[in-house]
Parts: C-alpha cells; sequence; structure tokens
C-alpha cells in the first residue's frame, strides 16, 4: 500500500461524507457501489480459482501454481483491509484502538510489498524450468515454494519492524492506549520513517524489475525447446506486466501534483485506478490465460467436463 495516497483517500472521503452538497452524496454512494460491486466479482473469480487450486492434485503440487494461489490470497487481504477502512471512512466514523490499528496497516503494506516479492518468485521458477529443467524438480518442490512464501513474508515485514522502533522513539506510551481513525498518518511521528518508507518502496520495486528482466533475457536466449521457452517468455513478460501495474500506485504523487487541489475525488479516483485495479486485472491476467485454469474454469462456469491435459500442468 502506498500509505500518503490511501490518508489523502480517507481525507477527501471524510470530507465528502459530511459535504452538504446532494450530488457529491450521490456520486460518493455510485462509486462505493461500483467498488463493492467489483470486488465481489473479485472474490467470486478468486474463489473459483483458489478451489480449482485446492481440489486439483496436478495444479496443488505444482510449485507455480502454489505461489500464484499465495498471490491471489495476498491481493485479497490488501483488497479486504483497504476497502474496509475506505469504507469505514465513508460511513462508519470507526474509531480503532492504537495497537489494533497498527496491526492492520501493519498486515496492510506488508501485503503491498509481497506482492511484486512473489512476481519475482514466478520469474525465478520458470528461469529455473527452462534454463536448468534436470534441476527443476529438484528445486522447485512444494517444500521449497513454501519456505519461499515465508522467505517473502518475513522480508515485507521487516520495513515495519524498523518502522515501529523508529516510531516507538518518537512516541509517548500514553498514544498507544487512545483510539483514531485509523491510517498510516497518524504513526508518522519522524522524517526518517518517511526516508525509510520511500526507499523500501523504491529498492523493492527496482530489484524485483531486474530479476524480471534477467530472467526474460535468461529464457530469450534458450535455443533448444523453442516453443516451451517462447511460452515461458511471454509468462515473464506477463509478470513485467504486472508489476507495472502495481507500480502505478505510485503515480499518485504526480497526478496530485499537478491537478486542480480543488478536485476533491482524485484521491478517490487514484485509489480505485493506480491500488484496486491492477489487484483486480492480475488473476484475470494469468488466470485466463493459463491452459489448465480455463480448462477448470470453463468446467465450473459452463459445467461442461474437460479433460485436462498433461502438458498443462508442466508447461
Amino acid at each position: 500500500m502506498n500509505s500518503s495516497a490511501l490518508n489523502s483517500t480517507y481525507s477527501s472521503m471524510s470530507q465528502l461524507s459530511v459535504g452538504p452538497s446532494k450530488v457529491t452524496e450521490i456520486m460518493t454512494l455510485t462509486y462505493m457501489v461500483l467498488m463493492f460491486i467489483s470486488y465481489l466479482f473479485f472474490l467470486f473469480f478468486i474463489t473459483l480459482i483458489l478451489t480449482i487450486f485446492f481440489t486439483t492434485v496436478q495444479i496443488r503440487e505444482n510449485p507455480r501454481y502454489f505461489l500464484f494461489a499465495h498471490m491471489l490470497i495476498t491481493d485479497t487481504i490488501y483488497l479486504t483491509l483497504g476497502i474496509f477502512l475506505s469504507v469505514s471512512t465513508i460511513f462508519i466514523p470507526l474509531y480503532m484502538p492504537v495497537p489494533l490499528c497498527y496491526i492492520v496497516i501493519t498486515l496492510l503494506t506488508a501485503s503491498f510489498k509481497v506482492t511484486p516479492y512473489n512476481l519475482a518468485a514466478m520469474a525465478l521458477e520458470r528461469y529455473v524450468a527452462i534454463c536448468f529443467p534436470l534441476r527443476h524438480a529438484e528445486l522447485c518442490t512444494r517444500h521449497n515454494s513454501v519456505l519461499a512464501v515465508v522467505v517473502i513474508w518475513v522480508i515485507g515485514f521487516i520495513p515495519n519492524i524498523v518502522d515501529f522502533t523508529i516510531m516507538i522513539s518518537y512516541t509517548k506510551p500514553t498514544f498507544f492506549s487512545l483510539s483514531f481513525k485509523c491510517s498510516k498518518a497518524i504513526f508518522i511521528n519522524s522524517p526518517e520513517q518517511d526516508i525509510m518508507r520511500h526507499a523500501t518502496n523504491i529498492l523493492s520495486f527496482a530489484l524485483v524489475g531486474l530479476i524480471i528482466i534477467y530472467t526474460y533475457i535468461r529464457i530469450t536466449k534458450i535455443d533448444s525447446g523453442k516453443a516451451l521457452a517462447s511460452k515461458a517468455s511471454k509468462t515473464v513478460i506477463l509478470h513485467a506486466i504486472q508489476l507495472l501495474l502495481c507500480m502505478t500506485a505510485f503515480t499518485h504523487a504526480i497526478t496530485e501534483s499537478y491537478v486542480d487541489k480543488n478536485f476533491i475525488f482524485l484521491p478517490t479516483i487514484n485509489f480505485c485506478l493506480f491500488m484496486c485495479l491492477p489487484r483486480f486485472l492480475s488473476p484475470l491476467i494469468f488466470g485466463i490465460r493459463d491452459e489448465a485454469f480455463r480448462a477448470s474454469l470453463r468446467r465450473y462456469v459452463l459445467c461442461k467436463p474437460v479433460r485436462a491435459n498433461a502438458d498443462q500442468f508442466t508447461h
């Protein structure tokens, strides 16, 4: 989560909720209804994919699909918490105890960072499958996939641990006994926290971008098995697209700097387009394109029996 963007969104939504304009109220309600419908569609699609994952042995034991399922769960956590805070700011003046709010914000910010790390792991899995096919079964196991997920979350939480250490050095103990409308802004007490947050985001996305570029270049250089290498390179490109979609969250600072500040719906539009939309598109980009998931989705949605090809689970 890009916290400053969400903070400005919450602030704007608070203004919208108390504004006397009927037009503003109608636009706010329309925004909430559209976001809720999109979220329900997202949950429906995610539920289908996860049902396929947990009920299909070949898919469940495949490390690539395991990482994909983990990414979907992470995005669901991010969207659920983000939309919950958004709704509670507009319609329900919910005041959370500071410790509970900090836990929610920590999980929200960590889940934002975990998605690009997961994309890097998926790209590396394709790299091993194409460049080291004889070692793929040895390196890319279910156990190693679980270990990779644990490492990803540990790395995602490290900045929050450092942030908490800095925060408590500037905060009075009585602060943790208070209750506020939950947002990241109430925990920013020093410029060091802002610097660390921006540095962490830049380094994370730069590192993931380099990993994806490296794996794509190495895969495209493979001479043998060109069809498989071509398919893998396209998959890595999709991961790059997903990473770029995640990075659109940082564009809020540009739009909010150069667009009229009186346009109070701008933070709300930024929240929908640059934070929610990329998470909505990720399962569509990967899930529908993948042959195994596409065949299973056709069976679930259209109630048509589909005979799975073994090649669907290996490429």
